[in-house]
């Protein structure tokens, strides 16, 4: 029987809370159009490629880490209405761990702590093919 590697077992981890979460917000019986409009909104911190890849990697870590939807939710036991948006954030950090997009690496976009994506995972298979 073969075994799960680590980053599979990480993508599986990150899928099954995706589900939890938009459970959650089910629960919570927020606005589904609301859900819409905020769930890509992390990504704007990919703006920070357009400077340098040390800074788009800084500002995509630090709205793809579940740490700000964790404070916003610890927040929502003063103002109950954040929890909502602390299940859309974290969410969308979930789904985009699901399919493989990891916390960045200073070097580029395409080197993640999930392994190497787009591009990166190209050429890495294609010289791995031809030998080199």
């Amino acid at each position: 029987m073969p075994v799960l590697n680590n980053i599979t077992l990480l993508r599986i981890e990150a899928f099954l809370l995706l589900c939890c979460l938009l459970a959650v917000y089910q629960y919570l019986g927020q606005s589904w159009m609301t859900f819409l409009y905020l769930f890509l909104l992390p990504d704007i911190a990919l703006l920070g490629y357009l400077a340098n890849a040390k800074a788009g990697a800084i500002l995509y870590n630090s709205t793809h880490s579940y740490i700000g939807p964790l404070l916003l939710a610890f927040a929502a036991t003063y103002e109950p209405g954040t929890l909502g948006f602390a299940a859309i954030w974290a969410a969308h950090i979930a789904f985009d761990r699901a399919l493989g997009y990891g916390l960045k690496e200073l070097r580029g976009f395409h080197y993640t702590h999930l392994g190497l994506i787009g591009k990166a995972l190209k050429e890495k298979r294609r010289n791995a093919s031809s030998g080199n």
